[in-house]
C-alpha cells in the first residue's frame, strides 16, 4: 500500500518559514520524481517544485529564490523549505510520486494546509 503522509504546515506570518516533509512508503521512493503542488481556494492544483530521482530540480515562478526542494532517499522523504512566505503562498500543499515504466505510476498524498497571514 502507498502512503504519502505530508507534514510541517500551520499558520506563519508574512516573511515567516516552514518546512514541509513528505514520508513515502509502499514505492521504490529513489525511483520517483518528488513534487509538491498546491491548490488554493477557488483555484487549479498547480506544481510549486519538483525533484528528480537524480537531484535535478525544478519551481514554479512564483517561488523561485524563496521555495527549496530536497529529498533524502534513505528516509524516504521529500521536503519543501518555504522562506519570505507571502499571503498569496496559502494553500492546501500536496506531496507527489510519479514514474513512468510500462505504465504510468502516480501518487498522492492527502495535503497539509499553509496559511500565511497577520
Amino acid at each position: 500500500q502507498v502512503q504519502l503522509v505530508e507534514s510541517g504546515g500551520g499558520l506563519v506570518q508574512p516573511g515567516g518559514s516552514l518546512r514541509l516533509s513528505c514520508a513515502a512508503s509502499g514505492i521504490i521512493f529513489s525511483r520517483y520524481v518528488m513534487g509538491w503542488y498546491r491548490q488554493a481556494p477557488g483555484k487549479q492544483r498547480e506544481l510549486v517544485a519538483g525533484i528528480t530521482s537524480g537531484g535535478i530540480t525544478n519551481y514554479a515562478d512564483s517561488v523561485k529564490g524563496r521555495f527549496t526542494i530536497s529529498r533524502d532517499n534513505a528516509k524516504n522523504t521529500v521536503y519543501l523549505q518555504m522562506n519570505s512566505l507571502k499571503p498569496e503562498d496559502t494553500a492546501v500543499y500536496y506531496c507527489n510520486a510519479d514514474r513512468f515504466s510500462t505504465s504510468r505510476l502516480n501518487y498522492w498524498g492527502q495535503g497539509t494546509q499553509v496559511t500565511v497571514s497577520s
